[in-house]
């Protein structure tokens, strides 16, 4: 019989992890999570996937990744993790309606971008708000563009943009830089980049696309307007590993420790994606992990069986 592993998440590393698992000879089954696709979900051209001559909207990405794991035998489950035991085999995790088990765990439930809370920013969101500016940034090659944060992502946004952005307006609460002292001096020092201090994004302008910000002096209340073509959101991301906590070993971040690659603090429990990895959040690494990581359960399992026999 076939030994069972659960995947929870299905982006690109939850998806790429059940085509590997299901070619594994693993009978591996999905469970797609509160929000299905991940972020690619959000976006709407996708032009850096390797594969695709021709730019594919995110959401048909994930549906042809779908379709992919279908036709390879992988299961999905239209429900979401809500909690989980570790600290028995088989390992648990439990829905809204039921407890499923397996012999291995696939974390792959990736991470949530922080967003400013506007109604415009929601609406424009993929018509010209972003939270990735090395997924989306090219979109706005000789164009004006905003980005709206302090620290590092923020930092390093505004750096990458300004490789291909005609001029990069930082907005910033305070009115300093939170990031690395040596990031601050990159940004500072660049010709391209601009910064607008103690201030707030308002609302993000435009009916059908973004068109510029609405931004408020939160020392003197004082209310301004700037055009702009693109608004690059980059106040953090949050991981979506809240139902791990007390059952896997967690940063400071909340991100998911690993070892050995996918390893968690779990025997037989593996992680991929954006969930642990706070550094490159693209879809192609989201997805080379989701491989290594069912190879790495697949390897864990074969062991299993032979220390049995």
């Amino acid at each position: 019989m076939a030994k069972r592993v659960l995947i929870l998440g299905s982006g690109p590393s939850g998806l790429t992890a059940g085509i590997y698992a299901a070619r594994g000879g693993l009978d591996a089954t999905v469970v797609k999570g509160s929000q299905a696709g991940g972020q690619l979900m959000l976006t709407t051209e996708v032009e850096n996937y390797p594969g695709f001559s021709e730019p594919i909207m995110g959401p048909n990405l994930i549906e042809e990744m779908t379709k992919q794991a279908e036709r390879l035998g992988v299961k999905f489950v239209e429900d979401e993790a809500v909690g989980v035991d570790f600290s028995s085999s088989p390992l648990k995790v439990k829905l809204h309606d039921r407890t499923l088990s397996a012999d291995a765990i696939i974390i792959g439930t990736g991470a949530s971008a922080l967003w400013l809370g506007l109604e415009s920013e929601q609406r424009l969101r993929g018509r010209g708000v972003s939270s990735c500016a090395t997924c989306d940034g090219f979109f706005f090659r000789g164009k004006e563009v905003v980005v709206v944060g302090g620290g590092d992502t923020a930092v390093e946004e505004a750096l990458f943009l300004s490789r291909l952005a005609s001029k990069v307006t930082v907005i910033h609460r305070r009115d300093e830089l939170r990031a690395s002292r040596i990031m601050q001096q990159r940004a500072l020092t660049n010709p391209k980049i601009s910064f607008v201090w103690n201030s707030s994004v308002e609302e993000v302008l435009g009916k059908d696309k973004v068109e510029g910000v609405r931004i408020r002096n939160i020392k003197t209340g004082q209310v301004s307007e700037l055009s702009s073509a693109g608004v690059f959101v980059a106040i953090g991301h949050k991981p979506n590993s809240e139902i791990f906590a007390g059952q896997l070993e967690l940063d400071e971040k909340g991100y998911i420790k690993s070892s050995a690659e996918t390893r968690t603090s779990v025997e037989g429990v593996f992680v991929a994606g954006d969930v642990y990895d706070y550094l490159y959040r693209q879809a192609v690494t989201a997805a080379a992990s989701g491989c290594k990581a069912a190879i790495d359960a697949t390897k864990y399992l074969e062991a299993q069986e032979e220390s049995k026999g």
